[in-house]
């Protein structure tokens, strides 16, 4: 395949999503970055040994950068960039409360990934994500379709999980969607899920599936509370990964992700989870898929939630 991809930030998010990203041995190179020095070759230089057990030939190459830009030649003419960079939540906090700290942290970031790769697809992953994503957009002066961000692809396969697990069913057989914010204003699509081709709804009461829904909105928070030192990392990189692949392999693989949504569903310049067809820019196209009224409803609901945070973002 060939190609390039940096991950910024080596915390658990950054480091499981540059292994995975390596293990698939698609990329010629991945780069792992971090402000902690030392921690991103250390690790680099870990993963690299693990080469000969797993097959892969894919070079991992870890590089300490700082605020300032330092470091960042390593990542240069880089493909596709997934920015981790940023506090994690504690028990007890919302996504939003990590707003202001992330916003420096982000943008310092978008502003180097630019200057040093300027052609590059841009894959946010940094909380609260949808102002992030926007924010990024902006400091990068990207075009809105290189620029996206992961949270649909994370509460999609929670809630598929949380369904297999209550109907005690293969992961593989059920089908699930989630659209709106990554947060409080996430939007689950009953009227999308199947298992086995069957509908949710035919086999899961009314109140079970809301019971289901909100767990999944909370998703993060219940691993939250019970980690109590950071944040989840297996699914969400598994879903990182996964986007950056279909960039890399120019898929056209249809994903929910956080993308600039232009007129679709009859809402209009916002960041919004959205099913998108995925590839070699970014986002092909917002893919519009038959919804309810009232699942519009609560996906315009979520997009004017999200737009007053993103005209917040724009001055942090």
């Amino acid at each position: 395949m060939g190609g390039k991809v940096t991950v910024v930030g080596a915390g658990f998010y950054g480091s499981t999503t540059a292994l995975r990203l390596a293990e698939y041995d698609i990329f010629d190179t991945v780069v792992l970055t971090d402000i902690v020095e030392g921690k991103p070759e250390g690790l680099a230089l870990d993963m690299n040994q693990s080469r000969s057990i797993e097959g892969f030939e894919t070079k991992i190459i870890g590089a300490t950068t700082t605020a300032e830009g330092a470091g960042y030649e390593a990542t240069a003419n880089s493909d596709v960039v997934v920015i981790t960079a940023g506090l994690p939540r504690k028990p007890g906090m919302s996504r939003m409360d990590l707003i202001g700290v992330n916003a420096g942290i982000v943008r310092g970031v978008a502003e180097n990934i630019a200057k040093h790769s300027p052609n590059a697809v841009i894959i946010v992953v940094s909380n609260p994500l949808d102002e992030m994503t926007s924010l990024a957009q902006i400091a990068t002066g990207f075009p809105k379709n290189r620029v996206m961000g992961q949270a649909g692809m994370l509460d999609t396969a929670r809630f598929t999980n949380f369904v297999a697990e209550k109907l005690a069913v293969k992961v593989g057989v059920v089908k699930t969607l989630t659209l709106g914010s990554h947060g409080d204003t996430m939007v689950p699509v009953p009227s999308r899920c199947t298992v086995n081709g069957q509908a949710l709804s035919e086999l899961l009461s009314a109140s079970e599936i809301d019971e289901l829904v909100d767990r999944t909105r909370n998703g993060g928070a219940e691993v939250v509370a019970l980690l109590k030192t950071g944040s989840a990392y297996y699914a969400p990189s598994a879903a990182a990964a996964r986007m950056a692949k279909a960039v890399i392999e120019d898929s056209g693989a249809i994903m929910p992700v956080c993308a600039w949504v232009d007129g679709e569903y009859g809402i209009s310049g916002v960041y919004l989870g959205v099913e998108a067809e995925i590839g070699r820019n970014g986002v092909n196209k917002v893919v519009e898929s038959a919804l309810t009224d009232s699942e519009v409803v609560a996906l315009k609901a979520a997009a004017e939630a999200v737009r007053a945070k993103q005209a917040d973002v724009q001055t942090l």
